[in-house]
């Protein structure tokens, strides 16, 4: 019975985190402030003791998860409404780097030595200080940088190049699996992708790995 008792928890647990989660809104690692990391730790740690706290059952920890989500949930809603609690929560960026000059006061308050500068710097294909003119340490650990002009990347207007809007790739075909709702908001047909494989001597789905198509651009196919 215990067993079972622990799938049982297990399974509620999952899928109310997973519900929570979801509710809460999407969000990658590096995303993730320091208070969302200990939320995120305080929720798994809610679910995994009860899990071997024999007095603790089902509406035990589901009123646990949906409590610490209710709180969880107000404190984004506020910290949206709230300029002042949110620099509270979510900390605030730090220019650790103003005008090609390391500030150093910044970085001691950050606990960040020159070695973690240098690694955040080269994340972002800075690979010397000296191409850096303004770095700013944002809220979830990574660094934001603004070259020096003589260092930036060249733009199509540096160029006086014409500016011809972007357009995304939209995948037809993904693993052997033809995505029809892509081809219908392409605007085109089966028909049409069908005549094109032929074209490229491809028969049926299934021989293809991936074929995407963009505006502007012939079919892109990759197959098995």
């Amino acid at each position: 019975m215990d067993f079972l008792r622990i799938a049982l928890e297990l399974f509620v647990g999952f899928f109310s985190l997973f519900f929570l989660t979801r509710l809460l809104g999407k969000m990658t690692i590096t995303q993730i402030t320091t208070f969302d990391f200990i939320s995120a730790l305080v929720l798994g740690e809610l679910v995994g003791n009860a899990l071997y706290d024999h007095e603790i059952g089902l509406t035990e920890i589901l009123f646990a998860v949906a409590f610490w989500g209710i709180l969880i949930f107000s404190t984004e809603i506020i910290t949206q409404k709230n300029i002042r609690i949110r620099g509270f929560l979510e900390g605030k960026p730090s220019l650790i780097i103003h005008k090609g000059k390391i500030q150093y006061d910044e970085l001691k308050k950050n606990h960040l030595d020159i070695d973690q500068l240098q690694h955040l710097l080269r994340a972002k294909d800075a690979f010397s200080l000296r191409e850096v003119e303004y770095a700013i340490l944002e809220t979830n650990g990574t660094v934001s940088v603004l070259k020096k002009a003589e260092y930036a990347t060249p733009t199509r207007a540096d160029h006086n190049m014409s500016n011809k809007p972007p357009a995304l790739p939209i995948t037809f075909i993904s693993d052997g699996r033809l995505l029809k709702e892509n081809l219908t908001m392409s605007g085109l047909n089966e028909t049409w992708l069908q005549e094109e494989l032929h074209k490229k001597g491809i028969r049926h789905y299934s021989q293809v790995l991936y074929a995407e198509w963009e505006d502007g651009n012939s079919l892109h196919v990759e197959t098995y």
